[in-house]
């Protein structure tokens, strides 16, 4: 399955992906905003603003008129905002494909902001963020990228945080929307069946009216480390969640596929290393995992795990000799392969349906400019060669470069720190 790619005046991108046998249509619209683009004194307007789009549009005043429109026609639809992304999207019979498409352009382009919703949607977006700190497997990963990068765009929380959302007005949606909802920040990816001439063609009619405006650059990620460093935020909890890893570099590292196979050596899987020897032998944790985790301009290498809280110095253990293990051992032939056929495999399960396609070429070309089908992508992944991932695992796998975060109810931050070493 491939990709065309149209630039129109103004710099607005089109991606079509075609599929012929496809029951439903996806439109996705993805733009260059998240909290990595944001400033301090607004951070979270990305998602905030992401939410406010459903809020109501010229067109269609109030969420309902929204909702009720796509509910009628059985469409799935949604919106999401990460660091460097904020995405709306629709999918639906192929049949309601005008009908996904000129609401979802409505979203992006027509929001309101009425004050009254804004005020009325504060109170969500602070559940939302109360939501995910009672959720602490996911919110010791927001911890680990805090102890990463700190005080700058990179380490901040999507969500912002909830003394900025109180403050924010209707003014700072305008300002930061008319600088960042511009054409050359703009990717219109349609996915699914449908006549691709006439697709464009309405495209660029939906859109004529955006904002070419200039480009605008995120800050530089700052990347400083010279000793192993730990984070732990004390909770009562049944497990203790725990993030470990060690800084990488960006995506647009040739070695980028290389990390992925070790990382699906590690923890990729139910067959996995730290799988079989922290799950299976130990009988330490429910979940283990392993990812790897690049963005434009940085990126990282982890493995998770929600322990027992008396096994967490052991699990600890297993893991950095793991760690160590990729960088004395070249990885055998079968082991290798495993991995492989379990990443490609995976790729091509996520990619059957019309959303996963248009989120798969999106997301690639929203950050990268360019994008590689499945089939490519399938040739570099088995290209990586035993040496490369030792190779690498001797770069990345170093004692100053270590990170851990933790959440649950350690007692002994000090017997912790001491055992972060790869010596």
């Amino acid at each position: 399955m491939s990709s065309n790619k149209l630039v129109v005046d103004g710099g607005l991108r089109i991606l079509t992906v075609p599929m012929s046998g496809s029951l439903t249509t996806t439109v996705l619209v993805l733009v260059e905003a998240g909290s990595e683009y944001e400033t301090k004194d607004v951070n979270g307007i990305s998602h905030f603003l992401e939410h406010m789009c459903f809020k109501g549009t010229k067109k269609r005043p109030k969420t309902i008129d929204i909702t009720g429109e796509l509910d009628s026609i059985g469409a799935s639809y949604n919106a999401f905002t990460s660091g460097e992304t904020t995405g709306y999207y629709a999918k639906a019979e192929a049949r309601h494909l005008d009908k996904i498409l000129d609401v979802v352009s409505d979203i992006y382009l027509n929001p309101v902001f009425d004050p009254k919703e804004i005020d009325k949607e504060r109170g969500v977006i602070i559940e939302e963020i109360n939501l995910y700190e009672d959720i602490p497997m996911r919110r010791v990963q927001e911890l680990f990228t805090d102890l990463l990068y700190g005080d700058q765009p990179a380490g901040w929380d999507v969500g912002g945080r909830k003394e900025v959302i109180r403050k924010l007005e209707r003014a700072d949606f305008l300002k930061y929307r008319d600088a960042r909802y511009i054409a050359p920040h703009t990717l219109v990816v349609v996915a699914g069946k449908f006549n691709e001439k006439e697709i464009i063609s309405k495209v660029k009619n939906l859109f004529k009216g955006i904002d070419s405006g200039k480009k605008l650059s995120k800050p530089k990620t700052i990347e400083e480390q010279l000793a192993p460093r730990i984070k732990v935020k004390h909770k009562e909890s049944d497990q203790t969640h725990l993030v470990l890893g060690v800084r990488a570099f960006s995506i647009f590292d040739e070695r980028r596929y290389a990390l992925e196979v070790l990382s699906d050596i590690l923890g990729g899987g139910m067959s996995s290393r730290l799988f079989q020897k922290v799950r299976e032998e130990l009988g330490a944790a429910y979940y283990v995992n392993s990812e790897a985790d690049l963005s434009s301009d940085h990126g990282y290498i982890a493995s998770s795990a929600g322990v027992a809280h008396s096994k967490l110095e052991q699990v600890l253990g297993v893991i950095l000799e793991e760690f160590k293990r990729l960088k004395d051992e070249p990885v055998d032939g079968v082991e290798l392969q495993r991995a492989k056929d379990h990443l490609v495999g995976g790729l091509m399960v996520g990619l059957e349906t019309s959303d996963d396609l248009s989120r798969y070429y999106g997301t690639q070309e929203i950050i990268e400019g360019v994008t590689l089908n499945p089939k490519e992508l399938e040739r570099e992944i088995r290209a990586v060669k035993s040496s490369e991932i030792q190779s690498l695992a001797n770069e990345v796998f170093q004692t100053e470069r270590l990170n851990l975060a933790i959440i649950g109810p350690v007692k002994d931050r000090e017997a912790l720190q001491k055992a972060l070493k790869l010596d």
